[in-house]
């Protein structure tokens, strides 16, 4: 298979201002067997005036190239250099571009990926194009700005379907054609086949379809009505917000096997994971992802689909708006109304830690110089901090010029491309205020703004307010001033909301002094808020007595930061988690506030010695939430307390009675999921073993259940299977992209450092090898999940840093070691100095 090169910007402008591609008629046959499959690809492009004579490449990577013609010349086949066809001397006009190749199918979630589902032994297809893989799949001109038409036909086997970004009709047995599509990117082209299991509706007359493979059939029922109900909802709602009516032929949603991300934007057919096709029982925010998915992606059909960035360094706009405008639709189209609550407590989390590691960028970057520089930024700030810095513009500037604004950017480039300026100049038309500026500080700026009140006392038992800015944006706040409440019961009342713009002209008069004053209460803006002393002793005795669940996620993610900050001792941090998180209410809030607690507090801020105690305090407060909620009535609450008791089990006398009788007495019983939660942990503490496991393997072979046992048997604590899971992971390439992470998880345990220490010297090698051979998904996955991130040493500090300065590892690599290095100096950091800083807080 040939090698890959980056394409980088200069090339992109320079091919962009060369070509004009009309049309890619695409042939694939799917029947050639289990390693490759048959493409063949026409390209029709016209060279522009005045190019006469020059050179380009278009891009490929087959496993065979077996010809190439040029208006009817053969081309040299032996040419094929990293991906890359030359074509020379090209006249100016008309040109047609041949390609016959054998392609390979895929195991890591990238280009044409092939499952075999062993549950049933069915096999499924389906492609992932982003950012560079179109050329795994069919020779194409691979960049965003050369959008053109395509049209496939895909020979499957017989009793497939075959879904494609426009209507597929089967012409002949298994010979299907599919719809040309509008004008679109190569990264936007999708393809997916197999016996899926389909239920199809319509609506407004654009016919709608749910996909998935057959093992998954009954499931998929269950939830097909809520599925459809959140689609339609989301569809009729942004017809309401976009004067542009969507702008392709069906919208097929197709949840996919092993996909590397939540779920991808194709026009017409959006593939996600599968896991969003639930098997055992979730939790009423987990639905609420799911639904911030569908409205997530059905934004893309507009800002990303029908209008497209130019080049990468904009992808911020794409996802940014998308994550915008997935929240705010579904909290005023669906039943979630609540949905900012679980963006504050997670995603939002997930924005403020990427940008304060050295790894950081401004959320519109201006040096994405090449196509695997953008790879990585698929990130929490293009993500999070973005969609966090259009909340606040649309705080500034007001809804309705904001959304004149984006219906204008749609009408000047639809099916076209645009980049950030062409964006705020759209957005200027609709408004007096000077959005230029604010772009720039909010936009091409990076970090985290830190907002402290300060209330100084004043005459008569009045107050006036100060907030210290250290940053540079301005934001626009509210200040929520809150009192004890007169019935005396720990609830704190709103007594009111100040707006306020930060930096401020004058010191902001506010009354007698508050018991809680919350700097960007209902979380609008971007920033770090602190406590003025006052506040912070409220906070400590009444945080689950504030009225409001985004208040409280507020609250909640500034005693985070200043967790991290070395403000706040992680022992005062699991005090308030313990006297608080029994009366939480928000299922996003006690999930969230869960995780944090136990994946960072106490698997990594603690020293190893205190871990034992953190861990206790856990299992208590998840033993108080089982018991609150013994009568029925809060059963998704009941399954995060279940949950979480599960991994913060230090024995496995209760767990293991659990897995035994087959439900925690009460309920719920033990579903897959579960089952597979309680093995692993046993499986850590080293009550369980590789007969159980086969066993429960037996009893759930779904693809699931084999990420269970690979999880299970990488967790057991014994030197072979250690051996054999790094092995699995490093040596054998064999693991498919879920297989890895499955074993992965279950290498690193806390309680194994022994076990495993001897792992952390050959990882830097291994990992570096495998990204290298595997390519940026595995590369992800290695450097996520494989990372020793428990070993917060400073002689695993000392060899990661020696491995990026002398072992060049690749780019996706690169970025999650420099991230991973800088949470493991800052997790030294908390353990060294926290109680200082805590009692600075206080």
């Amino acid at each position: 298979m040939s090698s890959m090169s980056v394409l980088t910007r200069d090339e992109a402008q320079a091919r962009a201002s060369l070509l004009d591609v009309h049309r890619y008629t695409v042939e694939l046959d799917l029947t050639t067997g289990d390693d490759t499959f048959d493409s063949r690809t026409v390209i029709r492009f016209a060279v522009t005036a005045g190019h006469t004579g020059a050179d380009t490449f278009v891009e490929v990577r087959p496993a065979e190239l077996r010809s190439a013609t040029l208006d009817g010349h053969p081309l040299d086949t032996a040419t094929l250099t990293d991906g890359r066809l030359p074509l020379r001397n090209l006249a100016e006009g008309e040109h047609e571009l041949r390609v016959d190749a054998a392609m390979r199918y895929s195991r890591t979630g990238e280009g044409m990926h092939r499952f075999t589902d062993p549950a049933d032994d069915e096999t499924y297809l389906y492609t992932q194009m982003s950012l560079e893989d179109a050329a795994a799949v069919f020779a194409n001109f691979n960049q965003p700005d050369l959008k053109a038409v395509f049209e496939f036909t895909v020979r499957a086997p017989e009793g497939w379907t075959v879904l494609a970004n426009g209507i597929t009709t089967e012409t002949a047995d298994g010979l299907w054609q599919a719809a040309p599509t509008p004008r679109i990117s190569t990264y936007l082209v999708a393809v997916a086949a197999g016996p899926w299991h389909s239920v199809r509706s319509e609506h407004r007359g654009l016919p709608f379809g749910l996909h998935c493979r057959r093992s998954l059939a009954p499931h998929l029922d269950t939830d097909a009505d809520e599925l459809l109900d959140i689609t339609r909802a989301c569809y009729d709602r942004y017809h309401e917000k976009f004067e542009e009516p969507y702008p392709f032929d069906s919208y097929d949603q197709a949840f996919v096997p092993e996909f590397n991300f939540g779920a991808m934007e194709n026009p017409g057919l959006v593939t996600f994971r599968d896991e969003f096709v639930y098997r055992s029982a979730v939790t009423d925010t987990e639905r609420q992802t799911r639904a911030m998915v569908i409205a997530h992606e059905m934004a893309h059909m507009w800002f990303g689909d029908l209008v497209t960035l130019q080049w990468w360094d904009d992808i911020w706009l794409n996802e940014s708006f998308a994550e915008y405008m997935g929240y705010q639709t579904l909290t005023e189209a669906t039943r979630f109304t609540d949905t900012w609550t679980d963006f504050g407590v997670s995603r939002k989390a997930w924005g403020y830690d990427a940008d304060q590691r050295p790894s950081t960028h401004p959320v519109a970057p201006e040096a994405v110089d090449d196509t695997a520089a953008a790879l990585v930024n698929f990130d929490g700030i293009s993500y999070a901090k973005g969609a966090s810095a259009l909340r606040q513009l649309v705080a500034w500037l007001g809804e309705k010029d904001f959304l004149t604004g984006i219906n204008t950017h749609f009408a000047r480039h639809r099916f076209g491309n645009a980049t950030l300026a062409d964006f705020i100049d759209s957005l200027a038309a609709a408004t007096e205020r000077d959005v230029h500026a604010w772009a720039d500080t909010w936009l091409r700026t990076t970090g985290v703004d830190t907002l402290t009140p300060r209330v100084t006392n004043g005459d008569n038992g009045s107050c006036t307010l100060t907030v210290r800015h250290d940053g540079s944006r301005p934001h626009r706040v509210a200040i929520g001033l809150y009192d004890h409440d007169s019935a005396g019961d720990g609830t704190l009342a709103l007594r009111e909301r100040v707006d306020l713009d930060i930096p401020q002209d004058a010191p902001q008069p506010i009354g007698k002094r508050p018991a809680l004053l919350l700097v960007n209460d209902g979380d609008l803006t971007y920033a770090k808020v602190r406590f003025d002393p006052e506040s912070f002793k409220t906070v400590r005795s009444a945080l689950s007595g504030l009225p409001d669940p985004l208040t409280r996620a507020v609250v909640w993610n500034a005693l985070r930061d200043a967790l991290r900050d070395g403000q706040l001792s992680p022992a005062d941090y699991l005090e308030t988690v313990r006297a608080h998180l029994p009366r939480e209410t928000d299922l996003a809030l006690v999930q969230g506030v869960l995780t944090f607690a136990s994946t960072v507090v106490a698997d990594r801020y603690l020293p190893p010695q205190e871990r034992p105690a953190a861990l206790a305090t856990l299992a208590s407060l998840c033993r108080d939430l089982i018991r609150r909620t013994e009568d029925g009535d809060h059963p998704g609450l009941r399954l995060i307390a279940v949950r979480h008791f599960i991994d913060a089990a230090a024995h496995p006398d209760t767990i293991a009675a659990w897995l035994a009788e087959g439900t925690v007495p009460g309920g719920p019983e033990l579903d897959p999921e579960l089952r597979w939660r309680v093995l692993a942990r046993l499986a850590v503490l080293g009550a369980t073993d590789e007969t159980e496991i086969d066993a429960e393997l037996a009893r759930d072979p779904s693809a699931s259940g084999q990420e269970g046992a690979a999880r299970c048997r990488a967790a057991l604590p014994d030197p072979e299977s250690k051996l054999r899971a790094w092995e699995q992971m490093f040596t054998s390439d064999d693991l498919s992209n879920y297989l890895f992470v499955a074993t992965a998880q279950g290498f690193w345990q806390p309680e194994q450092a022994d076990l495993t220490d001897e792992y952390v010297k050959r990882y830097w090698t291994d990992a570096v090898a495998v990204a290298a051979r595997r390519g940026p998904a595995i590369a992800d996955a290695a450097g996520r999940w494989a990372f020793p991130a428990h070993t917060a040493a400073p002689e695993t500090l000392r060899l990661g840093e020696k491995c990026l300065r002398d072992a060049d590892p690749i780019p996706s690599l690169r970025r999650k070691l420099v991230d991973q290095l800088d949470d493991l100096a800052r997790a030294l950091r908390v353990r060294e100095g926290g109680t200082e800083g805590a009692r600075e807080q206080a």
